[in-house]
C-alpha cells in the first residue's frame, strides 16, 4: 500500500493563490471535515456519484491509478450513509490516497482503524435504503455545483477540500507555496516577539491612511515592497 500524497501547501494556501491569480475558486461545500483531524491529502480525483448501491465505487476502483482520490457525490444527504469499513478497505488495498465524501459515512470506529483518510459531512447508522438506480454507473460528482473531473487534483486538510484544475496548476502550487512559506516565517518572527502590526508597519499605515482614507492595507504595503504576507 502507498502512502498517501502529501500536498504541495495547505488548502488555505492553495485558496489565497487561486484568488491571487484570479482564477475560479473551487471549493467542497462547508462542512465537510475529516474523519481524523490533522491528516492531509492529494491526489488525481475519482469522481462517482452515489445511488444506492456500492457497484459505483467498486467501477471507479478497478479502474483507477493508485494514488486517486475517491470524490464521491451523494448530494449531501443526511438520510443515509454511504461509505462504511468495506469500500474503504478495498480503497486502501487499492492504493487510493483517500476518499471525500458529499454525504455521510459510517463505521467510523472501523474506519479510524483502517487508516484512509476520509473527509465527509459526519458519521450517521444507516446505509441506503433506497432502489439502487438501473443502468451504469455515473462516473462524475458534483459537489454543490462544483464539477468535479479526473483532471483535477484533489487536496484536503483540516481547512477543507479545494479542487485544482489543470489550468495553471503549477503557478497556483508555486505561488501558495511562496505564501505558506511568507506566513510561516511571520509566525516565526511573531513568536520570536516582532508583532503582526510592527512587521506589516501598521501605525505608518494609519498616518497615511489620517490623510489618504481611501488607502488600504494592501496598497500600503504593496507601495512599501512588500505584500500582506511580509
Amino acid at each position: 500500500m502507498s502512502d498517501p500524497a502529501q500536498p504541495a501547501a495547505p488548502t488555505a494556501a492553495l485558496a489565497d493563490a487561486v484568488v491571487r491569480l484570479s482564477l475560479p475558486l473551487r471549493l467542497a461545500p462547508p462542512g465537510m471535515v475529516p474523519l481524523v483531524p490533522g491528516r492531509s491529502v492529494a491526489g488525481r480525483a475519482a469522481p462517482v456519484t452515489h445511488a444506492g448501491s456500492v457497484d459505483a465505487f467498486l467501477h471507479v476502483i478497478e479502474d483507477a491509478e493508485p494514488g486517486a482520490v475517491l470524490v464521491v457525490d451523494n448530494g449531501g444527504r443526511d438520510d443515509e450513509a454511504c461509505v462504511g469499513d468495506l469500500v474503504a478497505l478495498e480503497l486502501r488495498d487499492a492504493g487510493f490516497a483517500g476518499a471525500v465524501i458529499w454525504g455521510r459515512h459510517r463505521d467510523t470506529a472501523q474506519l479510524r482503524r483502517i487508516g484512509l483518510p476520509v473527509w465527509s459531512t459526519g458519521a450517521f447508522p444507516a446505509g441506503p435504503r433506497r432502489a439502487p438506480s438501473a443502468g451504469p454507473p455515473s462516473i462524475a460528482a458534483v459537489l454543490a455545483g462544483i464539477a468535479v473531473t479526473p483532471e483535477d487534483l484533489v487536496v484536503a486538510d483540516d481547512d477543507g477540500v479545494i479542487l485544482l484544475a489543470p489550468d495553471r496548476r503549477e503557478e497556483v502550487i508555486e505561488v501558495a507555496r511562496g505564501i505558506a512559506a511568507a506566513e510561516a516565517e511571520q509566525a516565526r518572527r511573531m513568536e520570536a516577539g516582532s508583532s503582526l502590526r510592527s512587521q506589516l508597519d501598521f501605525a505608518g499605515y494609519r498616518a497615511r491612511q489620517a490623510t489618504d482614507p481611501a488607502l488600504t492595507l494592501r496598497r500600503h504595503l504593496a507601495e512599501r515592497g512588500g505584500a500582506v504576507e511580509t
